[in-house]
């Protein structure tokens, strides 16, 4: 416990240096990611930028379904796990707090006070949207677990509007 501790202050301390600081910041309005999940995630995915899109994300996470396919016949099953299995992991594991009602903890009114209106706004929709999807899909009958995957899914696209969002641009060479 005293090593994780010593890492996640470290982890912290460096963070302000780092040139991808200001999306750190910004994921951390959305609910779940606090400073370390959000400095993981923006580690493991690096530039936001190189997917043209939130399903190109999606995929590279691992977090579509596999197809098999013939004709006319498509069969949808798991998801396909062939991404990044921490970065999936860690959105799985934060798209659990989306059980909850969508409401604005004093913790993350404090992360999110000095982001960007365009920012909080991204959030508390994701924030509105997710909850919202958990519910129906409990209610539809789905199992716990595949509903917090495909919470976990738009969790990413979400997570990938913010970061454009923040993004610096590059430095021209």
């Amino acid at each position: 416990m005293a090593r994780r501790d010593r890492l996640e202050e470290q982890m912290i301390a460096l963070t302000p240096s780092w040139s991808l600081q200001p999306v750190v910041s910004a994921l951390q309005a959305l609910r779940g990611l606090a400073v370390v999940g959000a400095i993981t995630l923006v580690a493991e995915i690096g530039d936001f930028r190189r997917f043209a899109n939130p399903r190109q994300l999606m995929a590279w996470l691992g977090l579509v379904p596999c197809e098999h396919s013939s004709g006319a016949s498509t069969i949808r099953g798991a998801i396909t796990k062939a991404g990044n299995g921490r970065a999936r992991r860690l959105l799985v594991k934060d798209a659990w707090a989306y059980r909850l009602a969508a409401r604005i903890a004093p913790a993350l009114l404090a992360r999110s006070a000095a982001l960007p209106e365009a920012v909080r706004a991204i959030a508390w929709k994701a924030r509105v949207r997710l909850c919202a999807r958990y519910r129906r899909l409990r209610r539809a009958g789905k199992p716990t677990n595949v509903v917090t995957v495909a919470i976990a899914r738009e969790l990413a696209a979400f997570a990938w509007a913010i970061a454009i969002a923040v993004m610096p641009q590059p430095k021209a060479i």
